[in-house]
């Protein structure tokens, strides 16, 4: 077998599609990774502050759901089995309903979907369509849903939206939460939009939202403007749709980012950190009087992944059985906001963005936020930007980060910004 080393990459740059992204960023070869850390095929070991963008929650090869993986393919488990029934699948929705749901008070369904957030994206919005009669999705500014037409055009970065060479349509954007500044009440605009009948915007079908922004910048909508949004769904006669794909898991303090709110999703797309280990899984949460599907009428040949059945149980029964994990976020989520606080300090205008796990700082440029994640790679920290301009460096470090791991990437992350923007001062 032929290896790959650092300094010979000459088959990605031949032979891959030049879609790739990260590894732009990223410009070296990973052989590697355990816990927090990755190393490439010189040896040398990075903290991971990416975390598969969220996919990772849980950090690379979790020990426990490495051996039960490893037992069930030793057993000759299955691998494939479209929607039959096995005993993997079993085991996975009876320790999400005794673990996750019904300690919430949740009756979902769970709707098996492709392997990725997208589809589950798009089995939500096809299912609002069925259940109300409707079209029209409201989605919202900087929102990003997945890169399939449908969720695409849910989506509201312009360069992601240009990939389609097509027209996307079926969706009115509305201003999520300070989209016009602090002083504008965007939820006052929305309602007014829709309660005027001669505002050109059909009935919506659903609202579409994620709690916190991902890739929009971070953006966390508050407890009262998400409680206002499901009242003008139900007001309206539509759907909640609430996308925990990257805030959910966790991320944000919780196993769903919205359990401190009063709100009743109707659907719920999930995937990212839902496999615990990184496998493709994703997932539909439906309230029950909105499963009205017929049989294969929605369907796929990889709905539902059976390895990740089994590491998606371990994770479960491992971090959510008690409230044990959600403390220890809780502490890592204030070691966060406190670095945060400081980074912004050392950049003048920079804000904080985000909640939880989940945070990062707005430093008003997305090419100072480009060096400074780049100065903190060079320092040994993977770490990335999001927002409309790439203008906010993003903590998704794995949750199970361990704290003094934690500190010294903070660390490493604080010193690249003060030497980045003290160069960009020295170049003014």
């Amino acid at each position: 077998m032929t290896t790959v080393t650092t300094g010979d990459k000459s088959i990605f740059t031949r032979r891959e599609s030049e879609a790739r992204s990260y590894c732009r960023s990223f410009d070296t070869v990973f052989t590697k990774a355990s816990g927090s850390i990755m190393t490439d095929a010189e040896g040398r070991e990075y903290i991971d502050f990416l975390a598969g963008c969220s996919s990772l929650n849980y950090g690379h090869n979790d020990p426990d759901m490495k051996q039960a993986l490893i037992e069930h393919i030793s057993a000759d488990g299955i691998t494939h089995g479209l929607d039959m029934y096995t005993q993997t699948k079993a085991d996975f929705l009876q320790s999400f309903e005794d673990n996750i749901l019904k300690p919430r008070g949740m009756d979902h369904k769970v709707m098996m979907v492709g392997p990725t957030g997208t589809n589950a994206v798009e089995a939500a919005m096809k299912l609002a369509r069925k259940v109300t009669g409707r079209s029209n999705i409201v989605a919202f500014t900087n929102g990003f849903h997945g890169m399939t037409l449908g969720a695409l055009a849910a989506t509201g970065n312009e360069g992601k939206r240009g990939g389609a060479g097509m027209d996307l349509h079926g969706v009115t954007r509305m201003p999520y939460e300070g989209a016009f500044g602090e002083d504008v009440d965007t939820l006052s605009i929305i309602e007014q939009m829709l309660d005027n009948p001669s505002s050109g915007i059909d009935a919506p079908a659903a609202f579409l939202l994620e709690p916190v922004q991902g890739e929009g910048g971070l953006n966390a909508a508050s407890k009262e403007w998400i409680e206002g949004i499901a009242k003008l769904a139900k007001k309206h006669g539509s759907l909640l749709i609430l996308d925990d794909i990257q805030a959910g898991i966790g991320r944000t303090g919780t196993f769903f980012s919205f359990e401190e709110m009063d709100v009743q999703p109707d659907l719920i797309p999930m995937a990212k950190s839902l496999s615990g280990m990184g496998l493709p899984f994703a997932a539909l949460l439906v309230r029950p009087q909105h499963d009205v599907w017929k049989p294969a009428e929605h369907n796929g040949t990889f709905r539902g992944n059976t390895h990740a059945f089994v590491t998606a149980r371990v994770a479960i029964e491992k971090f959510w059985a008690d409230d044990a994990f959600q403390k220890e976020i809780e502490t890592k989520s204030a070691i966060l906001s406190e670095a945060m606080h400081e980074l912004a300090k050392e950049i003048p205008g920079a804000t904080v963005k985000g909640r939880g796990m989940m945070m990062g700082v707005d430093v008003g440029s997305g090419d100072l936020a480009a060096e400074i994640c780049a100065e903190s790679f060079r320092q040994g920290l993977i770490i990335e930007t999001s927002g409309a301009e790439d203008e906010v460096v993003k903590v998704l470090a794995p949750l199970t980060t361990p704290v003094e791991t934690f500190r010294k990437g903070l660390k490493i992350l604080l010193e690249a910004a003060a030497k980045q923007n003290q160069m960009q001062i020295a170049a003014e």
